[in-house]
């Protein structure tokens, strides 16, 4: 690695120039803090390789935001990445040596199915990391990929980066040991994850902030929303969403066609929105859709929607959301909700026990305390979802909510995370170089 692109000192541009030894002078004459890194302006145009290795969606999108921070940070500073992608990394030029798209899954026997699959991506990206020798390695969430594949790069001396911590707080808290091995920088997202690890002695830990805060905004209000899927805004809204795996999408949105229908009989005035995730199509969820109908009679009043997803949390009175980041969008949103969760009878049984929060929910987790209801798995029936959301209804306790979610938001940061990071990893190759 060319150590100029990283010299980063108080002292004049000449000074710089001077042999390595003299960069380590105390930080306070030479290094800004971490936090407040800029780039000097050289006449050469720097180039630094970055391996990014994410998988699921959402892992994408925090992946993508990271790559387009850091390619804005310092125009002298070329950027090339290469690794497993996915549709937005790709989309920021992100060269694929693996698409990871039909990797992410989740549970015992979806891993079975994948595993030739998970083995010759491991290979290939261990392959091209030797052969391309990246400054650093990113990886992002997806433990079941990337705690491996973390193991096998550094023991091969390659820094390893770790954005978006593995949720090791909930459940196989044996695994920091891992990461405190195979990690030299974790950058965390939450607030709580920062004293977390250092109780556990992994001091390289921190807090940039989520990348949602400060991005949440829908393209327009309740108003046009409801104008836009002829719904009548002074009536209420219940969204259902159902999450972003087919899985999911099979497992949760039954129970919430099923609520819908105990809801509508009970309460006629109320409307309802399902919001299909941009990962699946809606040729899915009109097969799942079909199969309820013969069953059961769904609201007329029920909308289907695609890609608008935090509009319709927005417009919103309560809603259903299934476990994950869709949650947290939603208490940016301060829109009120239960959270939902199904999965098969052994992943649950197997892997359900293993979790040790108290706590399911992200929104739970970060306000240290249990304000949303979670319905996990035997839990999560129609009756019960749609107790629980026509409670929710109730004026009073809608506005209570909104206020316990504003609070969440505000421990999420202030925006600017994918910055951070940014700024972050840059310093830290700095201080590697």
């Amino acid at each position: 690695m060319r150590r100029s692109a990283f010299r980063v000192c108080l002292l004049s541009s000449a000074s710089c120039r001077l042999p390595r030894v003299f960069c380590f002078l105390p930080s306070a004459f030479c290094l800004l803090p971490s936090i407040m890194y800029e780039p000097m302006v050289s006449a050469a145009r720097e180039t630094i390789r970055l391996m990014i290795v994410a998988g699921e969606p959402s892992g994408d999108a925090h992946a993508a935001g990271l790559v387009r921070a850091l390619r804005e940070i310092d125009a002298n500073l070329r950027v090339v990445f290469f690794g497993a992608t996915g549709a937005l990394m790709r989309a920021a030029d992100v060269e694929s040596t693996v698409r990871s798209d039909d990797l992410a899954i989740f549970g015992i026997f979806e891993v079975a199915r994948v595993f030739p699959k998970f083995l010759r991506a491991y290979g290939a990206l261990k392959r091209a990391a030797i052969e391309r020798k990246p400054d650093a390695v990113i990886l992002v969430d997806w433990p079941e990929f990337n705690l491996p594949l973390a193991k096998a790069l550094h023991r091969r001396g390659y820094r390893v980066i770790y954005y978006i911590s593995p949720q090791v707080w909930a459940w196989r808290s044996y695994r920091v040991r891992r990461i405190r091995r195979d990690v030299d920088l974790l950058l965390s997202i939450l607030p709580f994850e920062q004293e977390w690890f250092a109780r556990r002695g992994m001091t390289d830990v921190e807090f940039v902030g989520h990348p949602l805060a400060g991005e949440v905004q829908p393209r327009y209000d309740r108003k046009e929303f409801c104008r836009l899927h002829d719904l009548d805004p002074g009536r209420p809204i219940v969204t259902f969403l159902p999450g972003s795996r087919h899985k999911e999408l099979a497992r949760i949105l039954p129970p919430m066609l099923d609520a819908a229908s105990v809801i509508a009989q009970k309460h006629p005035a109320v409307q309802f929105v399902l919001v299909i995730a941009p990962s699946r199509s809606l040729e899915e969820a009109g097969q799942i859709i079909a199969r309820r109908k013969e069953r059961l009679a769904l609201p007329e009043t029920m909308r289907i929607t695609h890609h608008e997803t935090r509009e319709a949390l927005a417009a919103a009175d309560v809603a259903a959301i299934a476990s994950g980041t869709a949650t947290l969008e939603a208490a940016i949103l301060s829109t009120p909700m239960v959270i939902v969760y199904k999965e098969s009878p052994i992943n649950w049984h197997t892997l359900g026990r293993l979790i040790t929060s108290d706590h399911y929910g992200l929104v739970n987790l970060i306000a240290g305390k249990r304000i949303v209801v979670e319905l996990m798995q035997n839990d999560l029936t129609g009756e019960r979802l749609a107790t629980e959301l026509v409670a929710l209804l109730d004026k009073d306790r809608n506005q209570a909510m909104r206020t316990q979610l504003h609070e969440v938001a505000a421990r999420l940061g202030d925006g600017g995370a994918s910055r951070r990071a940014a700024q972050r990893v840059l310093q830290a190759l700095h201080e590697w170089s």
